[in-house]
């Protein structure tokens, strides 16, 4: 089961996968064919990707749209 994420962690995670590879919000915006603005709103949590988005990011990271977007809920036990 899956639990969406909000746009603060989203942000938190995407600035985190872009830092670790030494990348600017630039870069990355170059790599991933969008603005440096639109990478700016998502890594402040401004702005949630739309889906072709997560997509393209998903793909960039060489990562399941899951893994970043939507982590394994934790279940209690």
């Amino acid at each position: 089961m899956y639990e969406a994420l909000n746009g603060s962690q989203i942000g938190k995670r995407l600035q985190s996968l872009r830092t670790e590879r030494g990348l600017t919000e630039t870069a990355l915006a170059k790599e991933l064919g969008i603005s440096q603005s639109a990478i700016t709103m998502y890594e402040s949590g401004r702005r949630i990707p739309r889906d072709e988005i997560k997509i393209k990011i998903a793909a960039y990271f060489a990562m399941p749209i899951e893994s970043i977007f939507y982590p394994k809920k934790q279940h209690e036990m």
